[in-house]
């Protein structure tokens, strides 16, 4: 999970002490208490790109930006937007990029926010800081800028694409084996770090066993898949007493779920290919 929607979502003072974004470094959110429809809500911040974007009335660059970042967020539900508008709260509801869409984003005004702009040092507007899933800080954007803010929606972009559940790999012979010789076949899976296993029965089952191949199992289940912390990993011995190449397949399937109480169902195939020599 975010860490930084943690200190969000328990805020009770003003404004708390906030860190100048870098670029790289985890950042430690401000915590406010003037939202127009509530507090950004850490559940929903888990496994998307977190936008906080800062602005105020009467700049038209903040008006024209205010297109860019609600059709972004529209186009998809994997970024949210947190906005902090220096002004009241009806300037706040004029330029709200969220408009009251649940798990989309919030919006801060008022005096806080003033202070918050402070002391992060922003002269200008708009300002946008891109969080990537894992809290990190992946771009800063401190202008209305053309450039600035094609590359701040290029990045975004790109952060979105790069979102996965869960990457698989597979691990097998990588040199000839013997005839006759046992060797490990294994498939390793790495849960995204927002996501938790629940409890569906995880399995392994092998779709492509060529006649000539002998493993221990056709199907890992249950107790015989491992899960340790964020990986789910499984294995297969195999052997062949006849010479030739050879591709063994496997067919994968689990559960997981999100911090907002949604679950899953991973699926994935895996292969390997040896060969066999005397």
């Amino acid at each position: 999970m975010v860490l930084g929607a943690l200190a969000l979502a328990g805020a009770t003072t003003s404004t708390a002490a906030a860190d100048v974004p870098v670029a790289g470094n985890a950042w430690a959110w401000p915590t406010l208490k003037s939202w127009l429809e509530g507090a950004p809500v850490p559940a929903d911040t888990a496994g998307k790109v977190v936008v906080h974007w800062f602005c105020k009335p009467k700049v038209e660059a903040c008006k024209d930006d205010l297109a860019r970042i609600f059709n972004m967020r529209e186009s998809t539900t994997t970024v949210y937007v947190i906005a902090y508008i220096n002004g009241t709260a009806r300037d706040a509801k004029k330029l709200d990029p969220v408009r009251g869409e649940v798990g989309a984003g919030a919006v801060a005004y008022g005096a806080p926010v003033k202070k918050l702009v402070k002391a992060l040092g922003f002269a200008a507007v708009p300002v946008s800081i891109v969080v990537d899933t894992e809290g990190k800080v992946a771009l800063v954007t401190t202008t209305g800028d053309l450039d600035q803010l094609d590359a701040r929606d290029a990045k975004i972009a790109e952060l979105v694409k790069g979102i996965t559940e869960f990457t698989t790999t597979q691990q097998g012979p990588t040199a000839p084996v013997k005839t006759g010789d046992k060797f490990p076949v294994s498939v390793e899976v790495k849960l995204a770090s927002w996501l938790a296993w629940n409890n569906m029965v995880p399995e392994v089952f092998l779709t492509t066993v060529p006649p000539d191949v002998t493993c221990d199992a056709k199907m890992k289940r249950g107790g015989d898949v491992t899960i340790d912390g964020k990986f789910l990993r499984a294995s297969f011995l195999c052997s062949s007493t006849v010479k030739g190449a050879y591709e063994l397949r496997a067919a994968l399937r689990f559960g997981y779920d999100a911090p907002n109480k949604a679950t899953g169902v991973g699926e994935d195939n895996v292969s390997w290919k040896f060969v066999v020599k005397p």
